[in-house]
């Protein structure tokens, strides 16, 4: 009688299966959508002529990114090997992370801050050394500085950061840069547009630098999936060998350079956005809500032990709001998106009502 074989699986890397997983909570968005950072209104309307004019045979063929790269690195000053367009600011980190990371590596990462940078270097053999921001999550620049080695091979900084909204000042990431010559400095400006400090300037000065931007907040074009990498030549063509000739759709590249002239448009949302910033930190003051500084177009706020049931009630008055209680130091505390100062004097109704629900219920206990 023949003996039974066993049916065996293939088995990931094994830094694979001891990854961190990530499952934003992206169903059931038909509200106002403060809770991932998005352009709350709509993209350019020069970007809709576009995406009006893009034929059934413009699909057909792949995707040349070369142009439109070429276009993207005037537009920021740059030379055009010195840009690469990404598939949203995701894959530029995946695709840096995977270049330059390996046994041994360190990746230097203050938090909290974007999920997806552990997330990616856990894909790596290298090991994510984290530095945790005080109570007031300000840049934790000193203990940053200390904890650099001979083995980091990358430090990443979103700036200004998220969920925090804090900045790294310019001297501070120049100083980076310099005491940690052998790495990667990377900084990720995703929310430049609401800061409107940048060192994108110092990209090809800086034999490490290497700067992210992404076109899925201020642009409106989260859902073409857009992102720029950009850093010295002799970075970049190690990066473009890692990189997916073919991640960028046509129809994101279609759309890009109309969006990048409608200068006028962005300024307006910004500016719109700066206005209900201010004005929504005065409503979080009036209601004695704790909040942190922002840079960016979000504000954390300390809600505290009820956090999960307030979201929950921000949800049900039609308002989507991002608890982010489970990134380090962060417990109790949720972000909320900026919008226009319309929608946000909606979210403050919302906030107020809110809250007034969860003290009634505290005083029925």
């Amino acid at each position: 009688m023949a003996e039974a074989t066993a049916t065996l699986s293939p088995a990931p890397r094994t830094c694979v299966q001891a990854m961190k997983e990530y499952h934003p909570p992206l169903g059931n968005r038909d509200a106002l959508r403060l809770d991932f950072n998005e352009n709350t209104l709509a993209c350019s309307p020069k970007v809709r002529e576009v995406l009006a004019q893009i034929s059934a045979g413009a699909l057909t063929r792949y995707p040349e990114r070369g142009p439109v790269e070429a276009t993207v690195a005037a537009h920021l000053g740059l030379a055009a090997k010195q840009v690469a367009l990404t598939n949203g600011v995701d894959e530029a980190i995946h695709v840096l992370f995977e270049t330059f990371l390996e046994s041994g590596d360190e990746l230097l990462l203050p938090v909290p801050t974007y999920t997806m940078y552990e997330v990616y270097a856990s894909a790596t053999d290298a090991r994510a050394v984290t530095i945790q921001a005080a109570d007031d999550l300000a840049f934790p620049f000193e203990r940053l500085l200390a904890a650099i080695t001979p083995r980091t091979k990358i430090i990443a900084i979103a700036n200004p950061n998220s969920p925090s909204g804090s900045i790294a000042t310019r001297a501070q990431l120049l100083e980076l840069a310099r005491r940690a010559s052998h790495a990667v400095l990377f900084v990720d400006e995703a929310y430049f547009h609401f800061h409107g400090e940048t060192v994108l300037d110092l990209v090809g000065v800086l034999p490490n630098l290497v700067v992210a931007r992404t076109f899925s907040k201020a642009y409106g074009l989260a859902g073409l999936r857009l992102g720029i990498l950009a850093g010295p030549v002799e970075l970049m063509r190690w990066v473009r060998r890692v990189l997916s000739p073919y991640s960028v759709n046509a129809i994101a590249l279609a759309c890009l350079p109309a969006a990048l002239e409608d200068k006028a448009y962005l300024d307006r949302y910004v500016m719109e956005v700066l206005a209900a910033r201010g004005e929504f930190e005065g409503a979080l003051d009036a209601a004695k809500v704790r909040c942190w500084p922002s840079r960016a177009n979000f504000i954390l706020v300390e809600i505290g032990p009820q956090h999960a049931e307030f979201v929950r009630l921000m949800r049900e008055a039609g308002v989507l709001v991002r608890d982010r209680s489970n990134d380090p130091g962060c417990d109790g505390r949720v972000r909320i998106t900026i919008g226009t100062r319309e929608q946000m004097q909606n979210a403050a109704i919302a906030l107020h009502e809110a809250l007034a629900a969860l003290r009634a219920r505290n005083e029925r206990r």
